[in-house]
């Protein structure tokens, strides 16, 4: 599937649920109950009282149907602030081991067919085991209290201060959440190591992981007012890391069942993902379609094939393929708003069309081409030789370029490009016109310190906010890493191209945070930096490279640490600890990624150049990134006025207008058919256009399963299980699965030398798709 970055819910929310509601019945039974508010007894702070609002909020058996930010805030999360102490040895330590787990998995998933994020939830439940434990069987300081050792009590206490408390819990959490967001520099460093034999000196990449990261912090936190206190930026994302916690901590009598139900699933999932993503592998993309058409002509095959096929890495578009394999479903379905799954599956019906249309129209010459792919080809349909244009200096050889010709971009990649320039376009027009005048309220909010949100206050009262001179420090110090890094590393990118860099992801990181705290995922905006890279930077591939790198890190980085803020919000970490915290798990996770990557780029390196891939190890991710800076860098030739991709970046304009017009009928008629028209977010539609475009794509169904379960019959019909279980069940079953892959990564897959195949059976060919839909030459 397309990467991304990252959305949750409308600003508006409280005037429309995200699924039909009987709003006479469920008015009599809210109105019969007794509103429960929390309150911190120490503070005198308590919920916000009721209001005309608490009519819309919807009970069913007595449990709040939890559907705005307002609702989280008053029914969803305690407001009580203990005053436990964060910052211990123990927490430090825990969370510095979990760092390297979860960073790790991380980029490890970036040279997968599909890219997952790794699941804070399990990582929650991983290390509330281990500082339980550490807190049970570690010597402490009562223990020798009147013995001969009675002089080593301090140092027994500072190794293990007694009870494992809930900011402990998530100081070690937010390291490690924080360390396996990834590192756009990495990746960066992996396709020079690929495409352009470039080993990037320690220095370098030390620099350019601090700037890219830090920059990104420094920024969000001087955006914060905008983007982290209101109660409308839930980041829905980090619901599970919020409410785990305080159920494990707050709510002690039921833990134990609480872990039980986690480790139980959780030693399921383990024990079954070798199955799907080892032994039996059919199980990742089974289509009765495929295995009924194994003897139809060729041609048929081929079409077959393209739109049912997907269970390997740019197979086909996997249409009616279910998935068993949990490591590509993911629980991302059983955070996510109904509201956003239901724009996501237009956007995915427009992909099935599109994508099938273009091809089999022959626009941009897709026939010459492999259908998925988000490699480079020659007009003949050969892979592009970049070296031979581009050289050993990394710019543009004229007469070259003359000789071998431009390159091209598969149909699907180019409406990729398409797609994700309307999904920036929409998102600026949709910020603008729907979500201006929350924007400006709550920064005057802020200035005054009358931001209503509960959590905001208790925190506010209690500790010392991070001074604004602390983050424009940082991102002074990040501006001078890089600016070192651009005038001694091996990058071609000029110090002025540098500082446009900087600018240009400075003033898209508003607008796609606001996203993302709003619907809990996010859409692609790289595609816009590499634009303007390719326009600053003509001829110089590598240089739009760290162009994007540092424009768009600002960006994906801003989003991570700005959750990582509300959830810090949410139970009451001190800010200046959480400063200190994500600053060190950021530069943590970027060490351990940057190993890694090396790692697998050279153990698996013909298979990550290969435009296909396989069903274990794919490229795709630092191909589009190779593909895109080797375009871009052409941009005047190939995206210009006469060039063959002029619409792409036209599709920025073209991705404004249906927003405004949107927005217009909105304000006229703002329920359209029993929809209300605000609900339907042009952005998400647009992203998910293009989503089955590389990748493995048999998974798809599944995920609208799990979402469908989830999202709409437990938290509408059971939403008391839901409440108590969900969110522990997704953590259970992706860390179940990722553990597994962490260890078949190393132990049979190649990570670290020659790959162990599975020997060949009915559910694990030796030749073609393992789904056998073997159109294409794939038994060739």
């Amino acid at each position: 599937m397309a990467s991304h970055d990252g959305v949750d819910h409308l600003p508006q929310l409280s005037a429309a649920p995200p699924f039909p509601v009987d709003y006479n019945d469920e008015k009599v039974a809210g109105r019969a109950l007794e509103k429960r508010h929390s309150s911190d007894s120490s503070l005198g702070v308590q919920l916000e009282a009721a209001s005309d609002d608490d009519e819309e909020t919807v009970f069913v058996n007595g449990e709040p149907v939890i559907r705005t930010g307002r609702d989280v805030s008053r029914y969803l999360i305690d407001a009580r602030d203990d005053g436990d102490p964060a910052v211990t040895f123990r927490s430090l330590f825990i969370g510095t081991v979990s760092a390297g787990l979860g960073a790790a998995l991380c980029q490890i998933y970036l040279f997968k067919p599909v890219q997952m994020p790794v699941s804070t939830v399990f990582l929650l439940l991983l290390i509330y085991t281990v500082g339980i434990a550490w807190a049970k069987y570690i010597p402490r300081k009562e223990w020798v209290e009147g013995t001969r050792l009675a002089p080593l009590g301090p140092l027994f206490h500072f190794v293990n201060p007694g009870e494992f408390q809930i900011k402990q819990h998530v100081i070690s959490s937010l390291v490690a959440s924080t360390a396996a967001y990834g590192s756009a520099a990495v990746s960066n460093f992996a396709v020079q190591r690929l495409y352009y034999d470039t080993n990037v000196e320690a220095t370098t990449a030390v620099l350019a992981t601090f700037s890219t990261a830090c920059f990104g912090y420094g920024l969000v936190g001087l955006l914060r007012p905008l983007t982290v206190y209101p109660s409308g930026m839930v980041y829905w994302g980090v619901r599970p890391g919020t409410n785990l916690p305080l159920a494990l901590h707050l709510d002690s009598k039921a833990n134990a069942k609480r872990l039980q139900f986690f480790w139980t699933a959780f030693a399921g999932m383990f024990c079954f993902e070798i199955i799907p993503s080892y032994i039996f592998p059919l199980l990742n993309g089974f289509n009765i379609i495929c295995l009924a058409t194994q003897n139809a002509p060729s041609d048929a095959r081929d079409v077959i094939t393209n739109l049912f096929g997907g269970a390997n890495g740019n197979e086909g578009l996997g249409f009616g393929g279910i998935s068993l394999d949990w490591q590509y479903i993911g629980s991302q379905f059983m955070s996510y708003p109904l509201i956003q799954q239901a724009n996501s599956w237009i956007g995915y019906a427009i992909c099935y069309i599109a994508i099938m249309g273009i091809y089999y129209t022959n626009a941009w010459n897709s026939k010459n081409f492999p259908m998925l792919s988000s490699s480079l080809f020659a007009q003949n349909g050969t892979l592009y030789n970049q070296q031979f244009v581009y050289g050993d200096t990394f710019q543009l050889n004229e007469t070259a370029l003359e000789i071998i010709g431009l390159p091209a971009i598969t149909g699907s990649n180019a409406w990729a490009s398409l797609g994700a320039n309307l999904s920036i376009g929409g998102l600026i027009a949709h910020c603008f016109f729907f979500w201006g005048p929350d924007v400006v309220e709550s920064f005057k909010q802020a200035r005054a310190k009358t931001q209503p949100d509960p959590h905001w206050q208790v925190l506010n009262k209690n500790y010392k906010e991070v001074p604004w001179w602390w983050y424009t420090t940082l991102l002074a110090f990040s501006f001078f890493a890089g600016l070192i890094v651009v005038f001694k590393g091996q990058t071609t990118l000029p110090w002025w191209s540098y500082i446009v860099a900087l600018i240009l992801g400075t003033l898209v990181t508003p607008f796609s945070t606001l996203l993302y705290a709003r619907m809990g995922n996010g859409i692609t905006t790289n595609q816009l930096m590499k634009m303007v890279a390719g326009a600053v930077n003509p001829g110089k591939p590598v240089a739009n490279l760290y162009f994007s790198m540092w424009s768009h890190d600002i960006v994906s980085t801003s989003i991570g640490l700005a959750a990582d803020l509300k959830l810090g919000q949410y139970l009451k970490i001190p800010p200046r600890v959480m400063f200190l915290t994500q600053i060190w798990g950021t530069l943590l996770g970027a060490l351990v990624n940057y190993v890694v990557m090396i790692s697998v780029v050279d153990a698996q390196r013909d298979i990550l150049l290969d435009p296909r891939g396989t069903n274990v190890w794919s490229g795709q991710y630092v191909q589009s990134l190779n593909s895109a800076a080797v375009t871009w860098s052409l941009a005047k030739q190939l995206y210009g006025p006469h060039g063959p991709y002029i619409c792409i970046p036209l599709g920025l304009l073209f991705g404004v207008v249906p927003t405004a017009i949107q927005w217009a009928i909105a304000k006229r008629w703002p329920v359209v058919g029993g929809v209300r028209v605000d609900s339907v977010v042009l952005p998400i539609i647009y992203m998910c256009s293009y989503w089955m475009s590389v990748g493995v794509t048999s998974v798809i169904w599944s995920s609208i399963i799990v979402g469908l379960v989830s999202q709409l019959w437990l938290r509408q019909y059971h939403p008391g299980w839901f409440k108590k279980h969900n969110y522990i069940l997704g953590g259970a079953l992706d860390g179940g699965a990722q553990v597994m892959i962490f260890v078949l990564s190393f132990a049979v897959f190649g990570t670290s030398g020659a790959p162990r195949p599975f020997p060949a059976w009915a559910g694990n060919p030796a030749k073609g798709n393992v789904d056998y839909c073997n159109g294409n030459g794939a038994l060739e």
